[in-house]
């Protein structure tokens, strides 16, 4: 086996040796190119698959992280700023847990509520107010990092010590700072970030929060009512614009082709908020609620004495004359009826619709029949017209310059013409290059071939004079016609034992074996 595998190089570095300089050449970059390939596809079939250990470490963490796993001897790989490590993937698990049981990570870059575990009972009133304030910005910092898109959030809190009297009580603040690293937060996210905080802290209003980025742009522009953003009134007008304009200009391309109409509409909203009170009386003729009555009466005495004295219902009567006795009444009713009574309360929400406005183009150019009176019915009907309320809309025709669109179009053609040109060129020339390293190895495939054949017809031309030497040799030693038989056998000139011992020979002493060859040829009939 040893022998053979020894022949077999043997045979291939005498076969590298006959080849010219630029075959020689063909063959090194050849075998060093499938080499680097086999190694690099090995190296891509045996590496590991990462996946995140952990994500937005503190540098103490992830430094505490690296150095465990290195005493551990777990590859690793550190990416995100060298806040992310990861891992083999089947090795995530396992590892996290024996991190854990390290106390790694501690977390320390964000400190929450640990912070109140080393409180006791000499702890002072200022420090226990701090570490609490500490951990409350820990903990919105943390929950506000699992927001997509926010990579770090730095949370501050200001609150001012309880008054005993409301008036007196000055209001608690925050601001809060986050990282996007490029990505841009929508209002939706920036109005969880305010609305998060806003309801983590007892007292805040979410008009005092405030949320800025890393470049030093004011995300939350609060308004007067403290309801989140000034934009989002706007944003809701728009919404609700594009909306309607979306339903209209959708159908008017069904009709017209796309581009040959436009849509735009434009709405009136009511952010008012309305409380009204309403009271309501079951019966149409109902009671007076209350009903107050008093009557008074007096009578004088017989013989037309003339009373005299104070007039009440304690008054002591005095008579002028002689007569008769007088009289004295009071009486006074006071009536209160109970009636049906209905009181409610409504509140209108901010967002009604005032009036709607809308402008409807049509290009000329469209094979289809412009009718004014129809379009304003479809597009009314659409988005909803209402003329009593004061709603117009107004249509027109006009031929649509298209110069600008023809020239997008000739473009983006011609963009595509070159990347496909540029695609045929590169098979093109790749499919040059392959063909011509083919056409060379080929070449130096057939060389090799021709300077083996003609080695070989060499060695048993050299062969066969030794063997008819050797012959010649043995008659004169051994006359008999056996002796000669045998010496004039054929001898196997393929052998591959005979063959390489020959050709080694000629390897170490080119010189000599020339010179008998050339012996041979002079000698030759």
């Amino acid at each position: 086996m040893r022998t053979g595998i020894t022949q077999v190089l043997e045979r291939y570095r005498r076969s590298f040796a006959l080849f010219s300089p630029g075959q020689k050449v063909v063959a090194v970059v050849g075998t060093g190119a499938l080499l680097l390939a086999a190694f690099m596809v090995f190296r891509w079939a045996s590496a590991p698959s990462y996946s995140p250990l952990y994500s937005n470490l503190s540098a103490e963490d992830a430094s505490a992280v690296v150095e465990q796993l290195d005493a551990d001897g777990v590859p690793y790989e550190i990416g995100g700023g060298g806040g992310t490590i990861s891992v083999p993937r089947d090795q995530v698990y396992s590892t996290r847990i024996a991190l854990s049981g390290e106390g790694i990570p501690s977390g320390s870059s964000d400190g929450g509520y640990a912070l109140l575990d080393g409180q006791d009972i000499s702890t002072s009133q200022f420090k226990e107010q701090t570490d609490f304030k500490r951990a409350m910005e820990g903990e919105l910092a943390a929950t506000i990092e699992a927001i997509d898109g926010v990579e770090t959030a730095v949370v501050h809190l200001a609150l001012p010590p309880k008054q005993v009297f409301a008036e007196e009580q000055d209001p608690a603040t925050a601001s809060v700072l986050v990282d996007t690293r490029g990505a841009t937060l929508d209002p939706d996210q920036v109005m969880a970030v305010v609305n998060l905080v806003a309801s983590s802290i007892d007292g805040l209003d979410p008009a005092k929060v405030t949320v800025a980025d890393s470049t030093g742009r004011v995300l939350s522009e609060n308004d007067e009512s403290g309801t989140g953003m000034s934009s989002s009134r706007n944003r809701q007008v728009e919404d609700y614009q594009d909306q309607l304009s979306t339903k209209a200009q959708s159908m008017l391309d069904r009709i017209y082709g796309p581009g040959k109409s436009s849509v735009q509409v434009t709405a009136v909203l009511d952010f008012d908020k309305v409380v009204r009170e309403t009271t309501t009386y079951g019966k149409r003729k109902a009671p007076v609620l209350a009903e107050s009555k008093q009557s008074e009466s007096y009578a004088g005495g017989a013989g037309g004495a003339t009373p005299g004295g104070v007039v009440g219902p304690d008054a002591q009567l005095e008579n002028g004359g002689t007569g008769g006795d007088g009289s004295y009444g009071n009486t006074a009713t006071v009536r209160e009826n109970g009636v049906d009574k209905v009181v409610e309360q409504s509140e209108n929400a901010p967002g009604s619709v005032e009036s709607l406005h809308a402008a409807v183009v049509v290009d000329t150019n469209s094979e289809v029949t412009v009718d004014i009176t129809e379009i304003n019915d479809l597009v009314s009907s659409a988005i909803g017209l209402n003329p009593d309320r004061g709603d117009t809309i107004e249509t027109s025709s006009v031929p649509f310059d298209t110069s600008l669109a023809e020239a997008d179009a000739a473009a983006l053609e011609a963009a595509r013409a070159a990347e496909a040109a540029e695609a045929r060129n590169r098979w093109i020339r790749n499919g040059a290059l392959g063909g011509l390293v083919l056409l060379l190895v080929g070449l130096a495939w057939r060389r090799s071939r021709k300077h083996a054949k003609a080695r070989q017809d060499a060695t048993s031309y050299v062969v066969e004079q030794l063997r008819m030497e050797q012959a010649e040799r043995t008659a004169l030693h051994a006359p008999d016609e056996a002796a000669t038989a045998l010496a004039l056998e054929p001898v196997d000139t393929k052998s591959d034992e005979m063959y390489d011992e020959l050709v080694a020979l000629v390897e170490r002493q080119p010189d000599e074996v020339a010179s008998l060859l050339r012996g041979w040829l002079v000698e030759r009939p």
